[in-house]
């Protein structure tokens, strides 16, 4: 579970005290601590001293008792009537008792926290009463002293900013007067890179510091030497770096040493982001060489093609949308899946067992959004449809109390919740969640995880007593749950169920995407309050600082709408027929029942395997054969059915077709003195057809060994041609795409074929590339400027357009299952495009222009402009092997339909003939 590992860390972390910084106000800070008597019952019989710790705090004094039976003592500086230090005339008086390093500290309020070492709601001590404190180095009185009465009248002032401005202009004065330690180095030959202030980052608190990083380190020692002196991680360990917004601000800085756990290493908030810009950069740098970044697009990738599950997807949008466990106003948020809580078993085949996923929780009660949206329409600007947020601090905690009371306590000033307004069933929480008239929380990922510890009172906290009598325990499940682990196993085989596979891009939309603000936010009933959105309020515009505090204060306690992701609709799943999607955190979740016996095996199923291992092999290329049979670069290949004839085309403007068995050249035809640029070869094998940049497309009878017909069909240079069902597809750089209806001779039963022009699909400049997909209903174009074009060829129309590439795209197809759209181009870059919403989802840099690939949807084979063939893992954005090949740009590639038998053209003139090593 998210927030138990987090708490598990600072466990580790932190020492065994029983103080932490939980007891401090929120935006208050622990400044330093002094070995302390409490003095009880001065000059009385029965006086005593309590050994312990005395610390100093910005907001408050706390005396941490060495006796784990005593309660710790807060006293507010704001409830102190005197703070002092005996006079000098007192000790040199003999009727005065005096006990030297002794302040007295008068107040008119104290808390008492932990009596007996049990977490409970704060006793509070009213009226007047003294508080004898004896420092264990009484020369150090004064200087405490001092300090106490300054922090006491920043602690009066009338307004929360100007007590705020002053507690910031004594934290920056402690620690202009310090700087790192550089003993503290793990290696005395690192070299330091920078060295600034900033802030240590956990749930509800902060604690300031010193940030160092040098060649090998990153470092941060707090001010108060809390937790511990210092607090190191190695870079070598480090795996991910996100900027953070915190406060409303870009101060933020989360480290992670780990792939995919929620928890980060150390978060950090700096006082301006020049500094957190330049230490992001020193771990970047670092990183650039051993770490890939992956972005919302590349995840994208991943979950459409089954390789992360919905949990594991949310996780990482969660993290890319500013959502840390660190920062309780920006905890990731999971939304509600199971709308079924009544029934004994739980059915996850009916749609209406689960939540309407295109809803916001807000607008799944009809009632209650008629009630709101009349509110709404008769609200004065800034507008806002839902009072309360989907997620905020208080929501978290509602559902952590169990796990995490002192975070609770901490939030609510030493207090539980009322228990009726407790966390108790799960069932009422989803029903308050429908009909209550402010609460429209979604969930966490706890409720996703494998640890129910946050459902069971383990702690036996007193909770509170119901009305009618009910003790708060443990969280009243639903029916058809047996155990709290139960609920959780079910929970999680929901959230991966084949219902929410199909509509989870529809919460997307809502909470990362583009329903998240403007017109589609108010068409979808998803307006929250301005002050959450990013951007929704410029605090440096903000001078008056009172202003400041009060606006910072609500939009913390409020929530925040996580980072928008998403400009566009979020496509759907892939949901595949027969496989299984896998959790690495639990367990396999079936998405579909596979209508084969395990005995059964179809031919289908015998010739996906086979592509299957080709595929999971192509990295362990072997060059079989090579030819050189052309005068200049080869420009197409096309293989007959059963692979013994290979004809190609080449700017030397010939036709050749080589003998595969006899490895021979066996024909060479010229049709003009103007390159040819691209070849097929019709079904039955007996007509090959060439385009030229002499604007034809020329028709060979292999039969016959001479040209059978010539199609003047463009204006200028044709570029590439596909075939399917007597239909040519040829593009241009006339910037014409033609579809042309040809009925071949042999059918006709004449000297010539017939064609007729059925379609001409108009683009702004030169067409370089088509491709056809396998259903052969659509075809994706790419220019010489870089634009990608998806059409619909049975009604000529486009379905997206896109500005992919900078200069020249070279090549471009469809996955096998049409769902993707890969291109790659003259700038080096390889683009996925998802074909149903047209939206460039992933983007992939590589040294040199690809210039020509094959791909399944996961993994590419590539030809790249020096002569190599690269295999690219395009789910995780790198490649993964390098192949020699030719000594120029490899310029075109063929492949079988079993992808068992692979053969490139290059501008070395050569053909060179593959086969993977199983």
């Amino acid at each position: 579970m998210a927030f138990t590992r987090k708490r598990r860390q600072e466990q580790q972390l932190y020492s065994k005290e029983r103080f932490s910084l939980l007891l401090l106000n929120l935006e208050e800070y622990y400044f330093e601590q002094h070995t302390a008597n409490h003095i009880i019952n001065r000059d009385c019989r029965d006086e005593r001293k309590i050994r312990g710790s005395l610390k100093i705090c910005s907001k408050s004094i706390i005396f941490e008792p060495d006796e784990k039976i005593q309660p710790i003592i807060k006293i507010p500086l704001r409830d102190c009537i005197s703070i002092e230090a005996p006079e000098d005339n007192e000790t040199n008086n003999p009727f005065t008792w005096y006990t030297p390093g002794v302040i007295s500290v008068v107040s008119n309020q104290a808390f008492l926290i932990k009596e007996q070492n049990i977490i409970a709601p704060y006793k509070t001590e009213r009226g007047k009463t003294e508080y004898l404190f004896q420092l264990d180095v009484a020369g150090k009185v004064d200087d405490v002293v001092q300090t106490l009465l300054q922090l006491n009248r920043a602690s009066h002032l009338d307004k929360l900013g100007d007590q705020a401005a002053m507690i910031t202009a004594i934290l920056q004065s402690r620690l202009a007067r310090t700087s790192f330690d550089k003993n503290r180095f793990q290696n005395v030959s690192e070299t330091l890179h920078m060295e600034c202030e900033a802030e240590m980052v956990t749930p509800l608190v902060t604690n300031p510091g010193h940030v160092c990083i040098t060649d090998a380190n990153l470092y941060f020692q707090p001010l108060n030497g809390y937790p511990k002196p210092v607090v190191h991680i190695m870079m070598h360990n480090v795996r991910r770096i996100y900027k953070r917004r915190h406060g409303l601000m870009p101060l933020g800085l989360e480290v992670f040493c780990t792939e995919n756990d929620l928890c980060s290493d150390i978060y950090l908030k700096f006082y301006n982001s020049q500094d957190r810009d330049e230490l992001y950069f020193y771990i970047a740098t670092y990183l650039e060489n051993h770490i890939t970044e992956q972005t919302a697009e590349s995840y994208m990738l991943q979950w459409q093609r089954g390789h992360i599950s919905n949990y594991q997807y949310l996780l990482h949008l969660n993290n890319l949308a500013d959502r840390s466990c660190n920062d309780l106003s920006q905890y990731p948020v999971f939304p509600w899946i199971i709308a079924d809580y009544s029934s004994s078993e739980l059915d996850l085949t009916k749609p209406e067992t689960f939540r309407d996923l295109s809803k916001p929780v807000g607008a799944l009660n009809k009632e209650r959004l008629e009630r709101l949206l009349t509110r709404y329409r008769e609200m004065p600007e800034p507008k806002f449809m839902y009072g309360s947020h989907y997620s905020s601090p208080g929501y978290v905690l509602f559902y952590l109390v169990r796990v995490a009371p002192e975070y609770m306590l901490c939030l609510q000033n030493g207090k539980f919740d009322h228990a009726d307004r407790t966390f108790n069933s799960i069932a009422e929480t989803w029903k308050n969640c429908l009909d209550g008239a402010t609460d429209f929380k979604e969930l966490i990922p706890e409720f996703y995880e494998n640890d129910s510890s946050f459902l069971v009172n383990s702690l036996k906290l007193d909770l509170g007593k119901r009305q009618g009598g009910k003790m708060v325990e443990h969280v009243e499940l639903p029916s058809w749950a047996l155990d709290p682990d139960d609920f959780l196993q079910k929970s999680q085989n929901a959230l991966e169920s084949q219902y929410v596979s199909e509509h989870l891009h529809e919460w997307i939309d809502l909470v990362f995407g583009y329903k998240q603000k403007g017109s589609e936010a108010i068409a979808a009933h998803n307006v929250f309050h301005p002050l959450t959105y990013e951007g929704g309020v410029d605090l440096n515009s903000i001078m008056d600082p009172n202003e400041k505090v009060a606006l910072l204060t609500q939009i913390l306690e409020f929530g925040q709408t996580p980072k928008q992701l998403f400009t566009t609709p979020h496509p759907r799943r892939i949901i595949p027929k027969f496989k299984s999607l896998s959790r690495t955190s639990s367990h396999n979740v079936s998405i579909a029942e596979s209508p084969v016996s395990p005995n059964e095996e179809s031919f289908e199923d015998l010739t996906e395997e086979s592509i299957t291992l080709a595929w999971n092999n192509i990295a362990k290329l072997k060059l079989d054969e090579q030819y050189k049979i052309h005068k200049e670069e080869i420009t197409g290949i096309a293989v007959s059915c059963n692979g013994s004839s290979v004809f190609t085309t080449s700017q030397d403007s010939t036709l050749k077709m080589f003998s595969k068995e006899s490895k021979t050249l066996q024909r060479s035809v010229s049709f003009s003195n103007m390159a040819l640029s691209s070849c097929l070869i019709l079904p039955g094998d007996t007509t090959v057809i060439s385009s030229s940049w002499d604007n034809h497309i020329y028709f060979y009878s292999v039969a016959f060994g001479r040209r059978q017909d010539t199609l003047m069909g463009h204006d200028d240079a044709v570029s590439k041609i596909c075939w399917h069902d007597n239909r040519l597809y040829s593009a241009s750089w006339d910037s014409t795409v033609k579809v042309w209806h040809c009925v071949p001779a042999e059918v006709l039963g004449t000297k010539r074929h017939h064609f007729e022009l059925l379609a001409e699909l108009e683009h702004d400049v030169s067409v370089n590339t088509i491709h056809l997909n396998a259903a052969n209903a659509m075809l994706v174009s790419g220019t010489k400027e870089g634009t990608i074009s998806i059409w619909d060829v049975t009604t000529a129309t486009m379905l997206h357009q896109l500005s992919c590439h900078s200069g020249t795209v070279y090549d471009a197809a469809f996955s096998p299952d049409s769902r993707h759209l890969l291109s790659t181009g003259e700038d080096g870059c390889f683009k996925v495009i998802d074909v149903q919403t047209g939206m460039l989802i992933s983007s992939m840099a590589s040294e040199q222009p690809q210039r020509c690939f094959k791909w399944d949807g996961h993994t590419v084979l590539s030809g790249s402009q020096s002569g190599e063939l690269l295999v690219w893992d395009l789910l995780a954005g790198k490649f993964i092997e390098r192949i020699k090949g030719h000594t120029g740009a490899v310029t075109c590639m063929w492949m079988n339909e079993q992808c068992s038998s692979i053969i490139t053209g290059g501008e070395d003139k050569q053909i060179m003939f593959w086969k993977p090593q199983y």
